[in-house]
C-alpha cells in the first residue's frame, strides 16, 4: 500500500530532516494497581532537537523517571506515539527495542553499572560486543572513548581500581562508544561528592560543545542549570518548558 502523509515512516523521515531525534505525542503510562489506575505519564508532548542539551526535572512522584524510562525505551507506553531518531518506538517489540536502545541510547546511571571484575577498555567494549562489532575494530573504538573522557592512562584498571569519579568517566565512554544518538544520564552526580560532582558536569558540558545531545534527568537545580533547556514535570505532566541559556 503507498504511504500516506499521516502514516509513521513518513512522520519519522520528517522529523529526521527536521533534527528532531527525540518526539512523543500524547504520551501516557498507566499502572492498574487493583481496583485503581495510576497515571505516572499523563499525555506528554516533548520535542528534543540533534545538539541540544536538556534536564528533565521534577519532584520525587513527579513521573520524571518514568519519563526517562520511556525515552530510554526501558519502558513501553500505555498510550501515544514515540519517535527517536525517526523510528516509531512506542509500537517496537522487546527485541526490537534492545537493539534501538544499544544503537541510539548511551546511558548513564548514577550506580555506573560497571562490571566489576572487567577492566575499564572491556566494560567500555560491552555495547560493541553486543553491536558484533570485530574485537580489533572495538578496542580501538573503546581507547578512543576512554580519551575522550580523559581516562587514557586508567584503561586496564578494574572498577574497584578507580575513584568515583572515575567509574562515572568510565560509565560515561561507554554511553559513547556507539556514537549514540542520545546521551540519556540519571541523575549521573548523584553518588559522588560535590567537587567530583562538578567535573562530571564540567565533561558534559564539553561533550555537548562537541556536538552530543544529552537529556540529563535530575531533582537537582544547579545540576539541571548546566542544561540549555529545563523541562518540569509534575503529576505525570509537562508543568512548564524553559530554555535556561
Amino acid at each position: 500500500m503507498p504511504q500516506t502523509l499521516e502514516s509513521p515512516a513518513v512522520r519519522g523521515e520528517q522529523l529526521k530532516r527536521d533534527g528532531i531525534v527525540i518526539r512523543t505525542y500524547d504520551l501516557w503510562k498507566t499502572y492498574v494497581m487493583g481496583d485503581q489506575e495510576i497515571h505516572a505519564v499523563s499525555g506528554i508532548d516533548v520535542e528534543i532537537h540533534r545538539g541540544e542539551y536538556v534536564a528533565i526535572m521534577g519532584p520525587s512522584g513527579s513521573g520524571k523517571s518514568t519519563l526517562m524510562n520511556l525515552i530510554g525505551c526501558l519502558d513501553t507506553p500505555s498510550k501515544g506515539e514515540y519517535f527517536i531518531n525517526g523510528n516509531l518506538v512506542s509500537s517496537m517489540s522487546d527485541d526490537e527495542l534492545a537493539r534501538i536502545r544499544n544503537k541510539e541510547i548511551g546511558f548513564v546511571f548514577q550506580t555506573f553499572n560497571l562490571l566489576a571484575r572487567a577492566t575499564a577498555l572491556h566494560n567500555v567494549e560491552l555495547p560493541l560486543i553486543y553491536a558484533g562489532v570485530d574485537a580489533a575494530t572495538r578496542q580501538e573504538r573503546a581507547r578512543q572513548a576512554l580519551t575522550s573522557v580523559d581516562l587514557t592512562t586508567r584503561m586496564h584498571h578494574k572498577p574497584n581500581e578507580l575513584s568515583g569519579g572515575q567509574r562515572q568517566r568510565v560509565a560515561i565512554a561507554r554511553a559513547l562508544v556507539n556514537n549514540p544518538s542520545i546521551l540519556l544520564a540519571d541523575e549521573p552526580t548523584g553518588n559522588l561528592d560535590s567537587a567530583t560532582g562538578v567535573e562530571i558536569m564540567a565533561l558534559f558540558d564539553r561533550l555537548h560543545s562537541a556536538g552530543n545531545t544529552i537529556v540529563l534527568v535530575t531533582h537537582e537545580m544547579d545540576i539541571a542549570m548546566h542544561a540549555h533547556r529545563v523541562i518540569f514535570v509534575r503529576d505525570g505532566k509537562v508543568e512548564r518548558d524553559e530554555k535556561v541559556k
